[in-house]
């Protein structure tokens, strides 16, 4: 059986399942549409929420960023996990007990406007919108490589996929399909990694083979990556390289971030009552953590493998003892295949700049402080780093054929990432379809709507939403985890200094919150535009995205914390200076956080 079709088999089945879950699970109401009509047990929803999360750019892209960027990227696992500790302790239990559908609905009720929470729906699609184009760069990866379609292709397969499965089931629908998502795209992420890992260390858990020793070597498997990578003029891998200061704002935009992510925030509106919410979060802690502390080394040891298939002498320590791989070899040695695979998506290519057939892979930066690398350079009168695109986004679905690994586990592989990817997309896009229907056609435009009118606004919304999403898809602002990582920055600027506010402050008023979110949310867009630009905004930067021209060294994606900043300290103004909130809102806000009781639902 070729692999081709082995992919189509496992990907099919995948789909086959999700598809049936949500015809089985089909919402029939604004309860089951919204919040799974609150009867969701704490594991499922557990698993339901770290599937939720755990989406295109932790499955596909972060161990690709991890494998280029070493320990400087590490904030991606730092920020993401203590966020989802921030989200689960500060907010999730008592946005639970205010008993409300969506996160526009807690700001409008909170400070008692209208107004507030137009602007909350507004800050809810900026964000889920940016992150769900992550999603969809994910998904257009995916299956341009394992059913040999276009990128474009792959992204409105998936749209069509999601659509079916997200407008027919809403929350309760999405909610069963996640907990069989989860399920997939974990054996995908670890099966690999334990292949691998014992390949290279002799240790089937991929966490400890990361602190292990490397078996042809007989160094410490992390000492032996560092030797490698330096050798060819890169930076150490373990080393700490930039600024400490984004460094550290870049974490906590990513914490904060993630506290803010309204399609996190909703999972735990489908559970009984508040200890459940509790109970939630701590199962699906353990759930994320089961491919958390994997990543690191997916990350390092695809690093090793992709340098070791270049420089075959990297193996034993002699990197330039044998020539690298040649454009014969590419087409003829069934281990490199892979190599051609993925040129054929445009996310790995090469050009051979000197004409010898070999393809060399260095850093030309490096190049000019290491005397062997230097020697080799100019025996072999070499011209420039001949690899010449490297995907972040392909580590982890090339990882599988680098290793020469089965193809079933090459074929799981590739039903995992897609299952990250539509399983975030799926939940990114309920909250876009609650904003609008339930916070602005009925909770603003038409407030006497009908229970099957606002269902049917709730689906189309969501079938237009996919539409956008997919089309934004095909020209994101950068890899998944990129984007990803803007979406972040955005919630942390919005979002979450008005639910910390609303919930632990009875002086906070609806002048200050207004005021924080828009102050906090256009500083961190301009920004963001500045240096990134976007082809519906302008079509160019308006500045260099380079550490060098960013303010005080600050980059786009670590913006989020300063926008955070600017938002609590221009609420605090502006409340102190307005009259505070009614009585009857201080006493609301005093009564969520009494650990009593769940609330009920409400449908207004």
């Amino acid at each position: 059986m070729s692999q081709f079709t082995l992919n189509l088999i496992v990907i099919g089945a995948s789909f086959a399942l999700y598809i049936g879950i949500a015809i089985w699970t089909r919402a029939g109401s604004t309860a089951e549409f919204y919040a799974a009509n609150r009867g969701v047990s704490p594991v499922m929803n557990g698993m339901a929420t770290a599937a939720d999360w755990m989406s295109a750019a932790s499955f596909i892209s972060m161990a690709g960023i991890l494998a280029f960027g070493g320990y400087d990227t590490s904030a991606y696992l730092m920020g993401w996990t203590g966020g989802y500790v921030l989200l689960a302790m500060l907010l999730a239990p008592y946005l639970r007990k205010f008993g409300k559908f969506t996160v526009p609905e807690f700001i409008g009720d909170r400070f008692y406007s209208q107004t507030a929470r137009i602007i909350g729906v507004i800050c809810l699609l900026i964000i889920s919108i940016t992150y769900v184009i992550g999603q969809m760069t994910g998904v257009g990866v995916t299956f341009s490589r394992y059913l040999e379609v276009s990128s474009s292709t792959g992204l409105w397969i998936g749209a069509a996929l999601v659509f079916v499965y997200a407008v027919l089931g809403g929350m309760k629908g999405i909610t069963y399909t996640q907990v069989a998502q989860y399920v997939v795209l974990i054996i995908a992420y670890t099966i690999p990694a334990m292949f691998i890992a014992l390949q290279l260390t002799g240790h089937v858990l991929p966490q400890t083979g990361l602190f292990g020793t490397h078996d042809a070597s007989g160094l410490k498997f992390l000492a032996k990556l560092d030797q490698v990578v330096t050798d060819l003029g890169f930076r150490s891998y373990t080393g700490h390289h930039g600024s400490m200061l984004d460094m550290v704002l870049f974490t906590m935009a990513l914490m904060i971030g993630t506290a803010g992510l309204p399609h996190v925030i909703i999972r735990f509106f489908t559970v009984p009552k508040v200890a459940d919410a509790r109970k939630s979060a701590g199962w699906a802690l353990v759930f994320i953590a089961l491919l958390y502390t994997v990543a690191p080394a997916v990350g390092s040891m695809s690093r090793f493998n992709l340098t070791a298939t270049m420089w075959p002498g990297a193996e034993t320590g002699e990197t330039f003892s044998q020539p690298a791989v040649s454009l014969s070899d590419i087409e003829t040695r069934e281990d490199l295949h892979w190599m051609r695979n993925w040129q054929l998506t445009g996310l790995l290519n090469w050009e051979d700049k000197n004409g010898d057939g070999l393809i060399q892979y260095y850093s030309e930066a490096g190049a000019a402080t290491n005397e062997p690398l230097a020697a080799v350079i100019a025996e072999q009168g070499l011209q420039g780093n001949e690899l010449t695109t490297v995907n972040n986004d392909i580590m982890v679905l090339a990882n599988p054929e680098i290793a020469n690994l089965p193809a079933w586990v090459i074929a799981i592989v590739a039903a995992g990432g897609l299952a990250a990817a539509l399983s975030t997309a799926a939940g990114l896009l309920l909250a876009i379809s609650g904003a609008v229907s339930h916070d602005l056609i009925k909770g603003a435009i038409n407030p006497g709507i009908s229970e099957k009118g606002e269902l049917l606004a709730a689906r189309i919304s969501m079938g237009v939403s996919i539409l956008v999403a997919t089309i934004l898809g095909l020209n994101p602002p950068g890899f998944a985890a990129q984007t990803v990582a803007l979406a972040f920055g955005l919630a942390a600027s919005s979002i979450f200094p008005v639910l910390m506010m609303g919930i632990f402050s009875t002086r906070m008023n609806k002048e200050g919150a207004i005021a924080g979110m828009l102050a906090g949310v256009i500083a961190t867009l301009v920004y963001i535009f500045t240096y990134k630009g976007w082809f519906f905004i302008s079509g160019t930067n308006m500045l260099p995205d380079t550490a060098d021209a960013w303010l005080l060294g600050i980059s786009p994606a670590s913006f989020g914390t300063v926008g955070a900043l600017i938002n609590f300290v221009v609420a605090y103004l502006v409340a102190q200076a307005t009259k505070e909130p009614p009585a009857e809102v201080r006493e609301l806000v005093e009564s969520i956080r009494v650990p009593r009781g769940a609330g009920a639902a409400q449908a207004h």
